[in-house]
């Protein structure tokens, strides 16, 4: 897609200029009032268009935002209007909306999210949260084998099912190489 983008005249090799790597207003995160983040990616109209409706935006300027000159200056309005609320506020302003919304959570917050609990998105395995095998197929269920090993804790057994044998394990074990 990118290589279509350029071969049309509007991808430049210059990065934060470009509709997907941060260039855009509408495509981007941004720190909220309490120094936390949301991030947006309203690219298509119709999700724009809730952006700036659910964002109390009434202003001309935000009118056409597919013109990448407008946008350094769009997106300092933009980075003034999210600090405006919390990163919570703007949750309960623009979650269950079609604008392409979703607040960045940390390690410790995704896990707890109500879409990530819903998905099963995290599981535990022996005192070990991780995330779940991904993708998931209605015929095809993922399987964990096991908790994660030690460092080093399975190093013979990996080398074994890659076709060393005991001889040059053990020969790596006198080298101190494992």
């Amino acid at each position: 897609m990118i290589y279509g983008l350029r071969a049309s005249g509007i991808w430049a090799d210059e990065c934060g200029v470009n509709l997907l790597d941060g260039g855009a207003h509408f495509y981007d995160t941004y720190e909220t009032a309490d120094g936390k983040y949301v991030s947006v990616g309203s690219i298509e109209p119709k999700f724009y268009v809730l952006l700036l409706e659910h964002a109390e935006i009434d202003d001309p300027d935000f009118n056409n935002h597919l013109d990448p000159k407008r946008w350094p200056e769009l997106k300092e309005r933009l980075t003034e209007i999210f600090k405006t609320k919390t990163r919570d506020g703007w949750c309960e302003v623009m979650e269950g909306t079609d604008i392409c919304f979703a607040p960045v959570l940390s390690l410790d917050e995704a896990p707890n999210h109500p879409h990530n609990k819903d998905r099963k998105t995290f599981i535990e395995i022996e005192g070990v949260l991780q995330p779940a095998p991904a993708p998931r197929f209605s015929r095809t269920q993922p399987e964990i084998q096991g908790p994660p090993p030690a460092p080093s804790g399975n190093t013979e057994e990996v080398l074994t099912d890659f076709g060393f044998s005991k001889n040059a394990i053990e020969a790596l074990k006198a080298a101190e190489a494992i």
